[in-house]
């Protein structure tokens, strides 16, 4: 089809379907895929493992290899958090705790992500690992923006420069997910079951919706 007889249909508009990321219509489509990566590295979470806010990821990933499950979150006024402390500062976070932190989408609302990688690094045992996920193609996050600042969005370079400077080039796997249809889609705020599994799982290096990072110290 040539660019002449593209046909738009309802989606020709100046206003997404979802402001909330397909929050309101299912999964969505980012989820979707920090989902997968997840999966694929359930085996990393185990022993003594550290999630932001809350547990989630751990119950659905850990099952019966994580020994202690613990959430960080800067205010003590979280029911679930277990460790007060800061990223940035390291303040309250202890050192070489965790055998696992799984860390989704949160360095983008952190300003100063370079000490944050830091301070994670100090956080993880020798041999521990960290399992990061950020956006690459992605709509501004206002419920973050309004209260603490959204600041930054990712290439599989600036993730690999930004961890291999702390834990070592060579002990960093970045990887990328999504194509020109989940990026569009996910802009649009669809959630992942409007789309066929082949369509989600078709992976195009140019259109980097999601970008994953395991990290070993």
């Amino acid at each position: 089809m040539t660019e002449k007889n593209l046909q738009w249909g309802n989606m020709r508009r100046l206003t997404p379907v979802s402001r909330v990321f397909g929050l309101d219509r299912g999964m969505p489509i980012d989820r979707f895929y920090i989902e997968a990566f997840l999966q694929n590295h359930t085996k990393d979470i185990q022993g003594v493992v550290l999630e932001i806010e809350e547990p989630v990821y751990t119950r659905k990933f850990g099952s019966d290899r994580v020994s202690q499950s613990h959430v960080l979150h800067a205010e003590i006024d979280n029911p679930s958090a277990t460790v007060v402390g800061d990223l940035v500062t390291g303040e309250g976070l202890p050192k070489d705790t965790f055998d696992c932190m799984i860390l989704t989408q949160t360095l983008l609302v952190i300003y100063d992500i370079q000490s944050a990688i830091a301070n994670c690094y100090h956080a993880l045992k020798p041999g521990g690992v960290l399992l990061a996920t950020f956006p690459g193609i992605s709509q501004i996050s206002r419920y973050d923006m309004d209260r603490w600042g959204d600041y930054w969005r990712f290439t599989d370079a600036s993730a690999q420069r930004l961890f291999g400077d702390v834990f070592g080039r060579d002990r960093v796997t970045v990887e990328t997910y999504g194509n020109v249809l989940t990026a569009c889609a996910f802009l649009q705020g669809l959630a992942a079951h409007e789309l066929k599994q082949s369509e989600l799982n078709y992976h195009d290096p140019d259109y980097q919706l999601l970008i994953t990072v395991r990290a070993i110290k």
